[in-house]
């Protein structure tokens, strides 16, 4: 099979091998295995920061310019650009047995409108961001959306988003993404909440993941007397704030920051938590969630996209409007102190229930898109 990734992500060449966003080389690993050749249409220039791994598969990349709106030079670069992306785009579908499109994107949109010319050839679309109808979205997201639900223009097509949403097209399937393996599953004992306590986030540091909101609650729970500790995973353009914030309030001894670190360092540090703060205002499958639920780490969390169904609306963990301030947060994390036995069932049956999608079913399942 010649299977056709498209996709906004860039693919990096460095030392003989090609890169990309961590945790889209993993996925895109199980996708190519079972296949014959892969081919990548994406940008191959990024000029910021990213936490990058190298794809397993053997690749041919296929370079088109990255694709922006935000000020009017890049529009017009975008114009000049866009009738060699949109070549690049059809004769790579032409060529292909299987197209694969991960969207939302701009690269993403373009390649919505040339897949109506390919009815016949089998596709799949990943959706990695929000598919809520109520949601507030871009007026491109929510073109993207419109051409894939429609059956019309949409032929031989899996559209993959995560949650399920009433009224819905007969293309629309739920799906979920993995981090683990069947056999990292262990056997999780009774975490103590009666000592100190373990907060934990783990995310992008940017406005949209709100990590000052995680700093500002542990705040106000040592203000109430509580022993308790902040770990922080990640980077991004909010870490010097959050940095600055801990420095100017002496800090230091209860809220440290890690940065971008390994996955075993992050696995590590969810077994060793009791909370996950992750109070985002948009996201796909928050994997953070999935995965602290995966090691008895309960979250409180913004019902955005298909939280809720993780939570199962409030049974494996707390749903919390992502407006929350910090003391609203502080009073959950103080109310399961005082109800060790909810907080303890609650974890069980966030393990129970994350613990069910491992990286051995996730691939199984891609298996069955391909076939």
């Amino acid at each position: 099979m010649k299977f056709l990734i498209i996709s906004d992500a860039p693919t990096l060449y460095k030392e003989g091998k090609f890169y990309s966003y961590a945790p889209y080389v993993n996925e895109i690993n199980l996708w190519t295995h079972n296949v014959t050749t892969t081919t990548i249409v994406s940008p191959t220039k990024y000029k910021k920061k990213l936490l990058v791994d190298s794809f397993k598969t053997k690749l041919k990349v296929s370079s088109i310019p990255a694709v922006s709106l935000v000020s009017n030079i890049e529009i017009i670069k975008t114009l000049v650009f866009l009738p060699n992306i949109f070549y690049k785009i059809f004769i790579n579908m032409y060529k292909a047995d299987h197209i694969h499109l991960r969207i939302p994107g701009s690269i993403g949109l373009l390649a919505c409108f040339v897949q109506i010319f390919f009815p016949s050839k089998p596709k799949t679309v990943k959706y990695a961001g929000n598919w809520d109808p109520r949601s507030k979205q871009p007026l491109s997201y929510r073109l993207q959306k419109w051409i894939l639900s429609n059956t019309f223009l949409t032929k031989n097509c899996k559209v993959l988003v995560y949650g399920k949403w009433e009224n819905q097209s007969k293309n629309i399937i739920p799906f979920f993404t993995a981090s683990y393996k069947e056999e990292e599953i262990e056997k999780l004992g009774i975490k103590d909440i009666s000592q100190t306590i373990n907060l934990i986030f783990v995310g992008n540091f940017s406005r949209g993941k709100q990590p000052m909101l995680a700093v500002k609650t542990l705040e106000d729970l040592k203000d109430k007397g509580f022993n308790v500790i902040l770990n922080m995973y990640g980077d991004g353009v909010e870490f010097s704030k959050v940095q600055q914030y801990i420095a100017t309030n002496k800090m230091e001894n209860s809220v440290f920051l890690h940065g971008n670190t390994s996955k075993a360092a992050v696995k590590k540090a969810y077994n060793n938590s009791h909370f996950l703060l992750f109070i985002s205002k948009s996201e796909g499958w928050p994997k953070v969630v999935a995965e602290a639920m995966f090691w008895k780490c309960l979250p409180i969390a913004s019902n955005v996209s298909c939280v809720a169904d993780m939570l199962d609306h409030g049974k494996r963990g707390t749903l919390v409007s992502a407006e929350v301030t910090a003391k609203e947060v502080s009073a959950i994390v103080a109310n399961y102190l005082a109800n060790p036995k909810i907080y303890q069932e609650q974890v069980v049956k966030a393990a129970n229930w994350s613990q069910q999608y491992t990286l051995e079913k996730f691939e199984a399942e891609i298996k069955k898109l391909l076939a």
